[in-house]
């Protein structure tokens, strides 16, 4: 059975709040306006951090703003020392989040498909 790290899961939460924080007053790149945080995963060493984000637009951002995060990752990582109360500050890698937009995409096939059940089917029979 996989043990819980309460720590772990606090201090990524609180990473969490501070890279949303930080990506919306530190980085003047308009790229990046539309980025969301959505979750941050820790290794139970607390040395390094996946953090998933997703963006409005999947299509013509997700990989331009995976690339634009991952150069920055240094000056983030920078504003994040003061920010958090820890040893050491996690190495950080940006890693875009498909599962919202997996969700969408399901969501419309759910909605497509009660759409045309509930439209009336022609049975082939002839009245």
């Amino acid at each position: 059975m996989a043990r819980d790290f309460p720590r772990s899961r606090r201090v990524a939460e609180q990473l969490q709040r501070e890279l949303a924080e930080i990506l919306r007053t530190e980085l003047d790149d308009p790229r990046l306006r539309l980025v969301t945080v959505t979750e941050v995963q820790l290794t139970r060493d607390l040395e390094s951090a996946k953090v998933y984000f997703t963006v409005l637009d999947p299509e013509a951002h997700a990989l331009q703003a995976m690339t634009i995060l991952n150069r920055a990752a240094g000056f983030i990582r920078s504003q994040l020392g003061p920010r958090m109360r820890l040893r050491l500050v996690p190495q950080l890698s940006f890693v875009y989040d498909t599962s919202v937009a997996r969700g969408a995409w399901l969501s419309s096939l759910i909605d497509e498909a009660v759409s045309q059940s509930a439209t009336p089917a022609d049975d082939g029979h002839g009245d």
